[in-house]
């Protein structure tokens, strides 16, 4: 249940923050946005605040900000539909009834004959019984479709994404991956305050039990000034001569409570993925302060940043195998482990997630920020969009691509999980 948990917060942070950087951006073009949703699927929870429906969804496998002009599903008041048009105080039409119309008994019923809902706001027909004369009637900026009784607000054509300048198109989708870096380093930064961040004094910081530092007799707080001789004069030197010295026997000079001491230590011998290292079992001294913990935290976003997409540039070069990648059930997996390992763990894997989520968002892959950015370059270079039917195909290949990508990883998850457990 704890791990269940955990990857719900997790997962649902992540996708917030990331969609709320959308939004936020969006908004701030003066989009009109019409849902902000986290999953997908049927609504378990929705509610209207200003213009805006806040959903949340069945499954937690993403999200998405619906705005003006990118609705999948467009309505198209044609010539000879039957609506109903009710008006606010100035007597602009503030809604147009496109069904159940007997439910509105105060609506102006007409038969439509012409209608721009985008330009110039307005709409024409003839009144039942009227057929002589044509009407037209003006459509306020601030009106809605209703359908079903559900109301749907009608996007002005300069509320629309397609609208707007290409700077403004582009800070609108870029903000969702910046929102996931900005995340891990505000929990990087938490993390820090928390725990404290790495220092580089010649100080022991926890001693490990049953370690071989523990059994030669070192204590946490001792200051190291010197090994074989040689002063110590940062961490840094006291790690470089341990991990140089596998199984070797070391003699460490330390001051504790104002007295200098010998004590000698065998560093055990550990085997990595590059070369042999000597490790005697203890962690590095830490400090907690304002600035240590902010360059912790823009320091270890830069350093996942790079390691991440070091990756990637394997698995493009044939280095790195599909086989090694993780989906939701992975992620799930590792989650549940970290989950044993303690709460700031906990925080250092929802920054790589966020992180990870931000820098596979940007890739120039159709149906993801990154192809849509892919597209604004485009535009950028031929001094024209590419024509929107066209982008739409494409990313709709790119869906399926990802689609089918995504239930190759999943498998090999489920095949995973059930082989170790």
């Amino acid at each position: 249940m704890n791990t269940v948990i955990a990857f719900i917060i997790i997962f649902g942070a992540l996708v917030f923050f990331h969609e709320l950087g959308h939004l936020v951006m969006a908004k701030r073009a003066g989009i009109l946005c019409r849902e902000f949703a986290i999953g997908f699927g049927p609504k378990i929870l929705s509610f209207k605040w200003k213009e805006t429906v806040y959903t949340i969804r069945l499954l937690p496998i993403g999200g998405f900000v619906r705005m003006a002009g990118e609705d999948p599903e467009m309505i198209d008041v044609k010539p000879g539909y039957h609506v109903g048009l009710l008006f606010n105080p100035k007597g602009e039409v503030e809604k147009i009834i496109l069904n159940k119309k007997d439910k509105y008994p105060n609506a102006k019923l007409i038969e439509v004959e012409e209608a721009d809902l985008e330009h110039g706001m307005y709409i024409s027909g003839y009144e039942d019984g009227e057929r002589e004369s044509i009407k037209r009637f003006q459509v306020s900026d601030t009106s809605y479709y209703v359908v079903d009784g559900e109301e749907i607000q009608i996007a002005p054509y300069n509320r629309q994404f397609a609208a707007k300048t290409l700077g403004q198109r582009t800070l609108a989708i870029i903000a969702g991956p910046f929102m996931n870096f900005l995340l891990a380093f505000v929990v990087l930064f938490l993390l820090g305050l928390i725990q404290g961040v790495p220092a580089n004094d010649p100080v022991f910081g926890e001693i490990v039990p049953n370690s071989p530092a523990e059994q030669a007799g070192f204590k946490e707080g001792d200051v190291i000034k010197e090994i074989e001789g040689t002063p110590m004069k940062s961490w840094s030197d006291v790690v470089g001569t341990i991990r140089a010295n596998p199984e070797k026997e070391l003699e460490f000079t330390i001051e504790r409570a104002g007295k200098k001491l010998a004590l000698t230590v065998t560093p055990d011998q550990v085997k990595t993925e590059n070369q042999t290292i000597g490790q005697i079992g203890v962690y590095s001294p830490v400090e907690k302060s304002f600035l240590g913990s902010l360059k912790y935290g823009l320091v270890g976003t830069y350093t996942w940043t790079k390691e991440i997409l070091t990756a990637l540039g394997k698995l493009v070069t044939g280095q790195f195998s599909i086989n090694m990648l993780s989906g939701p059930v992975g992620i799930y997996d590792m989650t549940g482990k970290v989950v044993e390992t303690g709460f700031t763990n906990l925080l250092s894997w929802t920054a790589l997630l966020s992180i990870n989520l931000g820098i596979m968002n940007l890739l120039p892959i159709p149906a993801l920020d990154g192809g849509r950015l892919l597209f604004f370059a485009i535009e950028a270079v031929r001094g024209k969009p590419v024509d929107r039917q066209k982008e739409g195909i494409v990313h709709f290949i790119g869906f399926a691509l990802l689609m089918l990508l995504m239930l190759v990883v999943t498998w090999n998850d489920i095949q995973r999980f059930l082989f170790q457990n």
